[in-house]
């Protein structure tokens, strides 16, 4: 697995097609991302991917 430290405002690059954007972080520590992807590539959270393949 690989651990990244990013800020808000900063991306993280999957391929060519998808990249991972660093929204906000509040002071609980929760992080808010936007993923940008085209929209033949499906992107769930895990546990509604978990649900999803049962």
């Amino acid at each position: 697995m690989l651990f990244l430290t990013r800020y808000v405002g900063q991306k993280i690059v999957i391929s060519d097609k998808i990249v991972i954007k660093i929204l906000n972080v509040n002071s609980a520590g929760h992080v808010s991302i936007g993923v940008d992807a085209p929209k033949d590539v499906a992107v769930h959270r895990e546990e509604i991917y978990k649900k999803m393949s049962k």
